[in-house]
C-alpha cells in the first residue's frame, strides 16, 4: 500500500516539536523506507517522532519512528523502535 494521510495525526505540539500517530495495515519495514512519508514532508520535521500502529491487518507491530531526515521534501525515518512485548500468558 502507499501512506494515506488521513490516517497521520498530531498527538501533541510544543517547542518546535510535533508527536504524530499513524496506523496502517502496511509492515513497519515498509512504512520506514525513505519516501514513504513524502506526501507530509511539508508537515514532519527532523526530530518529530511518529508513535505507529503497522500491520494492523495481521500481527500488529507498535512502536515509534523518529524523523531522521527530511531534505527537499524527501522523508527518512529511523527504524521502528517496537513497544509491548509477547504476551507470554
Amino acid at each position: 500500500m502507499a501512506f494515506m494521510p488521513k490516517d497521520l495525526s498530531v498527538l501533541a505540539y510544543a517547542n518546535g516539536f510535533t508527536l504524530w500517530h499513524y496506523t496502517t495495515p502496511d509492515a513497519h519495514t515498509d512504512v520506514r523506507r525513505t519516501g514513504y512519508f513524502n506526501a507530509a514532508g511539508h508537515m514532519l520535521r527532523i526530530g518529530d517522532m511518529l508513535m505507529a500502529n503497522t500491520n494492523t491487518d495481521a500481527a500488529q507491530t507498535a512502536g515509534i519512528f523518529l524523523v531522521a531526515s527530511n531534505s527537499a521534501g524527501i522523508v527518512d525515518l529511523s527504524d521502528l523502535t517496537q513497544v509491548g512485548a509477547a504476551d507470554t500468558d
